[in-house]
């Protein structure tokens, strides 16, 4: 199981929010990892124009996006800025792609939440050729494609769902790299995630070792569980009132999104993400959280250990 490290974008914390990134990919780098994700949250900057800076500045470390919303943005557009990003890294780019949440797609994009999984279906109907240098011409109910690049000598990035429900496994299976989770227990990527997303490449003949389950959660080794506990109580509260979210933590029997923190020592932390290697995670991405460098330190020190298991 690879291990990886997500690094949020932010705001630069009153710095550079460019220079800000590349410090901590470029100290993620030198720490060990060769790969981090970083989510595009609706309220930060551009994160394709900030990871364009940090593939040029470091230049032996792969990033994804975990993920884009696929609304605010047309397949050509996506295509465009992948191929963009992977040329210029020489392929270190990783394109992750969701549909966020109902409420966000209505209030803040005003796009009816109506047939998700044709969306994203219709979606890559036009990114995929596109993204093998094919031209798109693909007239769909939600989504239209039309069109060609010129982006010569750019490799196509592999492309990750963020898919939970059935649905989209299933359409992750069939034509995607594999599918991005956050906040999602073992029993569940064992029991539900694993075999729906396995089972839909094998029916689309794909070998099922083709697509990877890719898993992101909170991470923190410290000496005071029960404070880092609260504080991601109230960080992370809102993913218990999100249906996508409520019914992964329905299935694994979590009554909060802060159960599914990985919160203790180093003996237990480590007890529980040997827990997503055995549940068949094919990479266990930590997001490090809690309080002060010295904390944050030594869960990026944790998680360099056992990913060099």
């Amino acid at each position: 199981m690879k291990v990886s490290m997500s690094i949020a974008l932010g705001n630069g914390g009153g710095r550079s929010v460019v220079d800000d990134y590349v410090e901590r990919v470029s100290r993620a780098r030198a720490e060990g990892f060769t790969r981090v994700w970083t989510p595009q949250m609706p309220w930060e900057p551009d994160l394709c124009s900030v990871v364009a800076v940090a593939l040029r500045e470091v230049s032996d470390v792969e990033i994804g996006a975990s993920v884009l919303p696929i609304q605010v943005a047309h397949p050509m557009l996506t295509a465009q800025r992948a191929l963009t990003l992977s040329r210029l890294s020489g392929n270190r780019f990783r394109v992750g792609l969701g549909l966020n949440h109902p409420s966000m797609s209505e209030e803040l994009w005003g796009v009816p939440w109506v047939k998700p999984v044709r969306r994203m279906t219709e979606y890559l109907d036009g990114l995929l050729p596109l993204l093998s240098g094919v031209a798109a011409d693909v007239v769909g109910e939600l989504v239209t494609t039309r069109g060609s690049l010129d982006l010569p000598d750019a490799s196509a990035p592999p492309v990750y769902l963020a898919a939970l429900g059935t649905q989209m496994l299933r359409v992750a299976g069939r034509r995607a790299a594999g599918t991005l989770t956050w906040m999602t227990g073992p029993r569940t990527l064992a029991n539900h995630v694993g075999p729906t997303l396995r089972d839909a490449a094998a029916e689309a003949g794909r070998s099922p070792a083709d697509v990877k389950v890719v898993a992101i959660l909170p991470v923190c080794v410290t000496d005071d569980a029960p404070a880092v506990k609260a504080g991601a109580a109230e960080e992370f509260q809102i993913y218990g009132t999100l249906p996508s979210y409520r019914a992964m933590l329905d299935r694994e029997g979590f009554a909060n999104p802060e159960d599914t923190a990985i919160i203790g020592d180093e003996a237990a932390v480590t007890a529980r993400i040997e827990e997503f290697r055995a549940a068949g995670v094919d990479e266990f991405v930590g997001q490090p959280i809690g309080d002060g460098e010295e904390t944050l330190a030594r869960t990026r020190a944790l998680l360099r250990r056992v990913g060099t298991r």
